[in-house]
């Protein structure tokens, strides 16, 4: 039995990619691909395994690192939307900058002990957000855009992020369960 259909295309993607640069290097004059003197440093023999070795580095990092992370997690959020973000209410015509720095405002007000549920009233644009208090229940990763995924699923019960930015603005995230 071969390896698992995932597997199985990324190599076939990883050979396509090796039989191709290998062709290119022999059709630009470069004959002697695997049969360079030592002194010379490489090629692709030298550095066509190395980047296929580093590619299974990192998706191997990455399934652990999903592996290792729960299902599902809770959170609360405080959206500073600005005028080009995605679903942003009419009457909205703050600047990206101006909201990044009503972010960077909010997220130092956090810091300093104010509390995440008070500063959703005042900071948040996001429709229904003050009446919520920001909750957004409870969600698996895949529910989310990944930058707010990706900083979400990191962090500790009770902890909150820095300023992370997806198309709806710049999102403060405290994860809740």
């Amino acid at each position: 039995m071969g390896p698992p259909l995932g597997q199985a295309s990324a190599v076939k993607a990883r050979l396509v990619v090796l039989v191709t640069t290998a062709a290119v290097a022999t059709v630009s004059g470069c004959g002697a691909l695997a049969t360079s003197p030592s002194w010379v440093g490489g090629g692709l023999a030298t550095t066509g395994p190395l980047r296929l070795a580093q590619e299974e580095s990192a998706e191997t990092q990455e399934r652990t690192r999903v592996s290792t992370e729960p299902e599902e997690i809770g959170a609360r959020h405080i959206l500073v939307m600005h005028d080009g973000s995605q679903s942003k209410p009419e009457e909205l015509s703050r600047t990206r900058d101006a909201a990044l720095a009503r972010a960077k405002e909010c997220l130092q007000k956090l810091r300093g002990g104010a509390k995440f549920s008070e500063l959703v009233h005042e900071y948040s644009d996001e429709p229904g957000a003050s009446e919520r208090g920001g909750d957004l229940g409870v969600f698996k990763r895949a529910v989310m855009v990944k930058n707010f995924s990706d900083a979400a699923f990191v962090l500790q019960v009770g902890e909150v992020s820095e300023i992370v930015e997806t198309a709806y603005g710049f999102h403060l995230i405290k994860r809740t369960r």
